[in-house]
């Protein structure tokens, strides 16, 4: 037992069996992903020698355990943006700008050019939209667009679900890119901007071109149930009294939080230190920016239009009612990372990636594809490889360089959506897809974003 836990092959073998003990627990025990990624941490701990004191710590300690500073240090770092940022998507969509937003879109870019806007409204509305809800809001809508162009539900489903995926995966404020600023220590500012740069080809990819090669060899027609229920929801929605939203609105609220964010990034980079500085800064803390962007929502978006505070407070209060799971997940994966660093493993890896010549990029993407595809959900994939990355990395990585390892991550947590995935069946009930239908659209859609997003986050890392 000595062997294993001090020696470098022990301590991966160790990591090894706890990897797969997760998997175990989630795939055939269908036990919840934190209690999963929880048993497995404190196995890992015991196994590797870790102390009581070191685990749980003791009445009399005042040092905090690892379960203190697994749960408590990345939770402390992530609850308040993810949940600033669900309840403003909440107001975005009981706005109603995704009918705002896809309306003016097609206009734009007129009959033939549909299937792009409907790419946009997925980009644009997915910022601050979790992607479950994102297809709920948007799914009527590509129901039309598709009743109304005529050809395959397919060209016009493919795009807006490329826009919501590779905005979950690469964009903060979404749990998984928002848990790697904590676990990896990156700036959520540089998360923006890497993930832009290597999400938009990947979405282009995925989005646009994909769904246009494919959608002429899967023909799927809408379902006349689906038009027959969006008519009437549009009826219920025509007795409400409230006045509309303008698309300038919508952008501006999205773009607020950003905008702030990024405001901070360029302004530690270009200016001295001094007043302006010091704005910036406190401005483009993500909380304080997406609180911002909150309290302009509730009046802009919501009590200026006629909504009653008691209404607002209802269907905010609602759409948090999905964070407890997601955080706790978070957290748990957090915990397992802290324990992989506090047994050595992280530096066992370290020792073995530096005799080996394999680039941490590939690494990380690598074991977030191994965990997505086994496992089926992305956050797990996410924090779990985050955890065993982070303690490999050290000192010797600038903030874009992190950021860019952050991407790789996210990339691979999306590669090869299956029947394991609940996106996988959320997909196929609302776009009318066989399992055969939707493992040709749905999981190649996945894999190709997450194929051309560590393309470009390899591109990326050659630069910076």
């Amino acid at each position: 037992m000595h062997w294993l836990q001090t020696s470098t092959t022990g301590l991966l073998l160790l990591c090894a069996v706890a990897i797969a003990v997760l998997l175990f627990l989630i795939i055939k025990v269908k036990l919840e992903p934190f209690i999963a990624l929880f048993i497995s941490g404190i196995g890992l701990a015991v196994a590797a020698g870790l102390s009581v004191e070191q685990m749980v710590g003791t009445a009399l300690a005042s040092k905090e355990s690892l379960i203190e500073t697994g749960f408590g240090g990345v939770l402390g770092h992530i609850a308040l943006i993810i949940g600033l940022g669900t309840v403003l998507g909440s107001l975005l969509e009981r706005s109603g700008g995704a009918d705002v937003l896809a309306s003016k879109l097609i206009g734009i870019f007129g009959e033939r050019g549909t299937p792009v806007a409907m790419g946009l409204v997925g980009l644009i509305f997915g910022i601050p939209v979790f992607f479950d809800i994102g297809i709920f809001v948007l799914a009527p809508l590509v129901y039309v667009a598709a009743h109304r162009g005529g050809r395959s539900l397919v060209l016009y489903a493919l795009p807006v679900l490329a826009g919501l995926s590779m905005t979950h995966a690469f964009l903060p404020p979404h749990p998984g890119p928002t848990a790697l600023g904590g676990l990896l220590g990156v700036d959520l500012g540089w998360l923006i901007i890497m993930g832009l740069l290597c999400g938009l080809p990947a979405f282009a990819a995925a989005g646009i071109l994909f769904p246009m090669w494919i959608a002429p060899r899967v023909q799927v027609s809408v379902p006349e149930e689906m038009l027959v229920a969006e008519t009437e929801a549009e009826q219920e929605q025509d007795r409400t009294p409230v006045a509309p939203v303008s698309l300038a609105l919508v952008l501006g609220v999205i773009a607020v939080p950003l905008v702030l964010i990024l405001g901070a990034t360029f302004g530690t980079m270009l200016l001295d230190p001094g007043r302006l500085l010091s704005v910036l800064t406190f401005l483009g803390n993500p909380a304080i920016a997406l609180t911002i962007a909150v309290l302009l929502a509730f009046w802009l978006l919501g009590i200026r239009r006629g909504m009653r505070l008691e209404e607002i407070s209802e269907f905010t209060g609602a759409s948090l009612r999905p964070v407890g799971m997601i955080l706790l997940v978070v957290g748990a994966g957090a915990f397992f990372g802290s324990v992989i660093s506090a047994t050595g493993v992280g530096a066992a890896l370290a020792e073995v990636l530096a005799d080996a010549g394999l680039p941490v990029l590939l690494l990380a993407y690598v074991i977030s594809c191994g965990l997505r595809i086994a496992q089926g959900s992305a956050t797990v994939a996410i924090v779990t490889t985050g955890g065993i990355v982070a303690p490999t990395l050290g000192d010797g990585y600038s903030q874009p360089e992190l950021a860019v390892i952050a991407v790789a991550i996210a990339a691979g947590s999306i590669i090869l959506s299956h029947v394991n995935d609940g996106g996988f069946w959320i997909v196929s009930r609302y776009f009318n897809l066989t399992v055969k239908q939707t493992l040709a659209t749905w999981t190649v859609l996945e894999t190709v974003l997450s194929v051309t997003g560590f393309a470009a986050a390899a591109v990326a890392w050659a630069i910076v």
